[in-house]
């Protein structure tokens, strides 16, 4: 960069400004990193994901991490099933020796990881934005929830679905998208709950009855199984049916009447929890989303382009988007055309698979049949599409570094 000492601040401390704020350090460039969170575990950060090898494997790679992630992945966790309301296997996936392509990590694991291979100090804890201001040329002020302030030539906004940020590129909003679920977790499972753990297995099920109610159960580490028990419902379901969500009995007895027509075993899945359910929505931004450039600022994961979870990019592009805006602020001459290049890009590859990801959503908790019938992907040929997508975008790069080397090898450059 012709400016070698850009303030760049990036607002979010999940996988996506972590990830970020790594490769730029590794570029030699500054950064800080804002969050509102006390500490990187000071909440649950959620449960499992899936790293893919086309995006958030190359994030990792690029971030120098990738032999720390192997070192917690489970590879066995890309098991698969699908079954239906009463049990029956419809569908499995178990995933071959040596498949790496999608190997799953726990959420707050990741974060840790990625925040231990920061510089000290990286991180500003505690730093819930309140707004972001224009002050012209580019600079952007942040004010936050304990009274201070910085600047910055460059705002990353990896601040999520309600970001702080984005309203200074667009006035898009997350939209419900008609699903709610209840965060459940069993813990010790293999122990205290051998029907679920042999009904989970070692990755993921997924169960759901035609009529718009389902349960998604993960295996995460540590004999920890998180479940998912979703419905289609207005937002305020649990006042319509007075349901005080903070009363686990109360939210049990209601989840029994609504999934009475499962059966006893699929519905251990639903009564059996240890701990609360954590109620949660499903929200995507507009899809495909871009907008024009605005000097000084850029988003990155869901406050760019959140979707909804089905297919797992969510996590994987935003680590990607870091990775990319990273490298671009380091290769073009000023931040102007770093952003643009990032942009460029990144609007092209987000919208199509915010556009698949929500269509699955409604094809799964369909409650009329649809013209076509929600079929589980096919996990095998997903992965080898995985790694044949690795493997142009690295071509890509490689491609990309020559004509930069070409370029600043001709004559009078």
């Amino acid at each position: 960069m012709t400016n070698s000492t850009p303030r760049i601040a990036v607002v979010g401390g999940g996988p996506a400004g972590l990830t970020c704020a790594r490769v730029l350090q590794g570029h030699g460039i500054e950064v800080t990193v804002h969050d509102g969170d006390a500490a990187v575990d000071a909440r649950d950060a959620g449960g499992t994901l899936d790293l893919h090898a086309d995006s958030g494997q190359i994030a990792l790679e690029d971030a120098g991490l990738i032999d720390a992630f192997m070192a917690l992945a489970r590879p066995e966790g890309q098991a698969k099933s699908r079954r239906d309301q009463h049990g029956t296997v419809l569908t499995e996936f178990t995933p071959a020796p040596g498949d790496e392509a999608a190997p799953e990590i726990d959420r707050g694991q990741l974060r840790r990881m990625l925040h231990e291979h920061l510089r000290p100090g990286t991180v500003h804890w505690g730093h819930a934005l309140v707004r972001a201001v224009r002050t012209g040329d580019g600079v952007h002020r942040l004010e936050f929830a304990d009274g201070t302030s910085t600047e910055a030539d460059l705002v990353i906004g990896a601040d999520g679905a309600w970001s702080k940020v984005r309203p200074l590129v667009s006035d898009a909003v997350p939209q419900y998208l008609g699903v709610c679920f209840l965060d459940a977790r069993f813990d010790d499972v293999d122990t205290r709950h051998p029907a679920i753990a042999g009904i989970v297995g070692d990755g993921h099920m997924f169960a759901n009855d035609g009529a718009g109610r389902a349960v998604i159960v993960q295996r995460n580490s540590n004999s920890v199984v998180r479940g998912y028990v979703a419905f289609r419902a207005p937002l305020d379901w649990h006042v319509r049916a007075g349901v005080d969500l903070t009363d686990r009995q109360a939210v049990r007895a209601h989840l029994v009447q609504e999934f009475s027509h499962w059966s006893a075993g699929m519905r251990e899945l639903i009564t059996a929890n240890d701990g609360d359910y954590v109620p949660r929505t499903f929200h995507a931004l507009p899809a495909p989303l871009t907008w024009d450039r605005v000097p000084g600022v850029t988003l990155i994961g869901d406050a760019a382009h959140l979707m909804a979870p089905f297919g797992g990019h969510g996590a994987n592009l935003a680590m990607l988007d870091g990775v990319e805006l990273a490298h671009a602020v380091k290769e073009e001459a000023t931040l102007g055309e770093a952003v643009s290049r990032y942009e460029s890009a990144m609007f092209a590859r987000s919208g199509e698979l915010a556009t698949s990801a929500n269509g699955a959503l409604t094809r799964f908790f369909a409650t009329t049949t649809p013209d076509a019938p929600h079929l589980p992907p096919d996990h095998a040929q997903e992965h080898r599409n995985y790694l044949a997508r690795a493997a142009a975008y690295r071509a890509q790069q490689a491609e990309r570094a020559r004509q930069a080397q070409r370029a600043a090898q001709s004559p009078g450059h």
